[in-house]
């Protein structure tokens, strides 16, 4: 049987091989560099790639800004001791006569033990008339009924007491360690304060969320920020609903990574280094450094800041393109910001498809290995 040589062998499987890497693409995470680059607006195509440096960090750094409106942040705490619609108060009125107005034959001492705030904040006290309980203090409201009275009987002498009541309360939801409906007491008359007393957050401090609705109006803030930032610690008002919630926010990770999916942010402010490094970095032997791209819907005066250009209208599909071979570049990727929803592609190394490359042809010397093995070669 006559022998095939062996660089007879190899010729063909080299052929065959290049042949077939002509024919199809090798496997890979998806386009290369190149590939996205030719998709610019520069090659006729819809979105603008950006190399990222230092003036394009500046202008893209926008971050969300929470925060109370002044409505929130102007109003003054409530007295804990105030009278409000739905309290259900005690009344006690002496009289210094024998034979006073509300007095019987038991004593001088008149007890009204179950006197309810309406809806309008009015009590009726007899011989005293309506009068407005809401708003004052059992103080107050205890010199306003002397004073009627004191018309129609000499030096009479008035106890206010709070029995029960709706009073002022507000409802809390979300991760927090106590859900529920909570009175404004003293020590709760503050934002932290009625947090606190409700068990704290139950997510990490650093990307936990409070929002206060109140009425038509609200406003949201980092709780961190109730602490670095005496302002926004507001004062609470009746009725007033406070969500406690995660930060909701995530980017998208794909390509040459150690993990590819949507990752939520484990921080206020989250760098471009800081996502890379959530999802394990870098692949030494399949990622391009020189290739990272983020893709984002960039608001239209961002953009016109980024491109320099004042005519473009709307939001505007933007590629940003980190090169962490530069000598900044680094510096660069640590400093740009990442948003919500933000897309971070990392493509694959020339090196990783010609390795491919090289496993297939190596792969494929073996079948004609073993065709001259059975022809006795």
């Amino acid at each position: 049987m006559t022998r095939i040589p062996t660089r007879w062998i190899r010729a063909a499987s080299f052929v065959v091989v290049a042949g077939l890497l002509a024919a199809c693409q090798l496997p890979k995470a998806g386009p290369n560099k190149d590939e996205i680059l030719a998709g610019s607006t520069v090659n006729g195509g819809n979105a603008y790639v950006v190399e990222v440096d230092d003036r394009v960090t500046r202008a893209t750094a926008a971050v969300p800004k929470y925060g109370f409106s002044q409505s929130f942040r102007s109003a003054q705490s409530l007295a804990s001791d105030t009278v409000r619609p739905g309290d259900v108060l005690g009344l006690t009125i002496w009289e210094n006569v024998d034979d006073g107005l509300l007095t019987t034959g038991t004593g001088s001492a008149t007890a009204l033990e179950e006197v309810q705030v309406d809806s309008d904040g009015f009590i009726f006290v007899p011989y005293a008339g309506r009068l407005r309980a809401a708003g004052n203090t059992p103080e107050q409201l205890r010199n306003l009924i002397s004073s009627r009275l004191e018309e129609q009987t000499p030096d009479p002498q008035v106890q206010v007491r709070r029995v029960a009541g709706d009073g002022a309360t507000v409802s809390l939801t979300g991760t927090i360690g106590a859900p529920g409906v909570y009175p404004i007491e003293r020590p709760t008359r503050t934002l932290s304060g009625m947090l606190a007393n409700a068990g704290g957050v139950t997510v990490a401090s650093d990307i936990a969320m409070v929002t206060v609705i109140r009425g038509k109006h609200k406003g949201t803030v980092w709780y961190e920020d109730l602490f670095r930032s005496p302002g926004t610690d507001i004062a609470l008002r009746n009725g007033d609903r406070i969500l406690v919630e995660e930060d909701s926010r995530s980017y998208i990770a794909l390509g040459a990574t150690g993990g590819q999916s949507r990752v939520s942010f484990e921080s206020q402010d989250l760098s471009a280094l800081e996502a890379l490094a959530q999802v394990g970095g870098l692949q030494p032997l399949s990622s391009d450094p020189t290739g990272i791209f983020v893709l984002r819907r960039e608001r239209q005066d961002i953009a016109r800041n980024v491109i320099g250009r004042a005519d473009l209208q709307g939001d505007q599909r933007m590629i940003y393109l980190l090169n962490l071979t530069s000598p900044n570049g680094l510096f660069v990727a640590r400093d740009f910001v990442i948003r919500d929803d933000d897309t971070i592609y990392v493509t694959e190394a020339p090196y990783s498809q010609w390795s491919k490359s090289v496993s297939l042809i190596a792969g494929g010397l073996t079948p004609f290995a073993n065709v001259a093995t059975l022809t006795g070669g």
